[in-house]
């Protein structure tokens, strides 16, 4: 079993104050180039609370877990794993635990965002989520593992970019930079871009935290 935590309204300035989720790092793929380094959830506060997630410090059990999001309002918008992935042993999702998640979502507007491969399985497990209201967006190391992954049709994507003036990734999908990244006025709770599920773009994060200069050279490999 996995390590998770709940906060019923974050405190976090980009996020607004939205419940927010966290899942301890063991949950995050070793496919995913940032546990090396780059990623964002490793430095500040969010490293922090990541790391007592982690070591079992500040957990809550994963069935009072369910019941807290199933007992949020109707149409409450909420973020699955401000740090940590989708439960599951390795590249896997766990495609039980998914279950039980997305059920209790039925009638709101959870979302969160997964590295894991994309193989028949987990791909089956992503489509099933996004059909059922629970919103899961690949996520992606760069322009073109962007338009790779969007090129299966089965969820909206995001992707880390070089900078805030990216306009298009490689095939000519349109990019829209996170507008919380380029607004002091915008938070997660305001928009709500990336639990739609249709949306036409890609969503880009421009790299931050104390691993930027890895992101960053991640990022730039698909411009290339």
């Amino acid at each position: 079993m996995f390590n998770v935590h709940f906060t019923a309204v974050s405190s976090n300035r980009k996020t607004g104050k939205i419940p927010v989720s966290t899942t301890d790092a063991a949950t995050c793929p070793p496919s995913c180039p940032l546990r090396g380094g780059g990623c964002y959830a490793k430095s500040g506060p969010l490293a922090m609370h990541w790391k007592k997630v982690s070591t079992g410090e500040r957990v809550v059990p994963f069935g009072e877990f369910i019941r807290f999001i199933g007992n949020l309002p109707q149409g409450q918008l909420w973020r699955h794993n401000q740090a940590g992935d989708l439960a599951g042993k390795g590249n896997a999702i766990d495609g039980r635990l998914l279950g039980k998640l997305v059920s209790a979502n039925k009638g709101k507007r959870g979302f969160t965002y997964t590295h894991k491969p994309l193989t028949p399985e987990n791909a089956t497990l992503i489509e099933y989520a996004n059909r059922e209201g629970f919103t899961v967006n690949l996520s992606a190391n760069n322009l073109r593992h962007a338009d790779k992954l969007a090129e299966h049709g089965i969820a909206p994507v995001c992707t880390i970019v070089p900078d805030a003036k990216t306009k298009r990734t490689p095939a000519g999908r349109k990019v829209k930079i996170c507008p919380a990244q380029t607004s002091d006025n915008v938070t997660c709770e305001t928009c709500g871009l990336c639990q739609k599920v249709n949306r036409n773009f890609v969503i880009g994060f421009v790299t931050h935290g104390t691993g930027k200069r890895k992101a960053q050279a991640i990022a730039e490999r698909g411009t290339k």
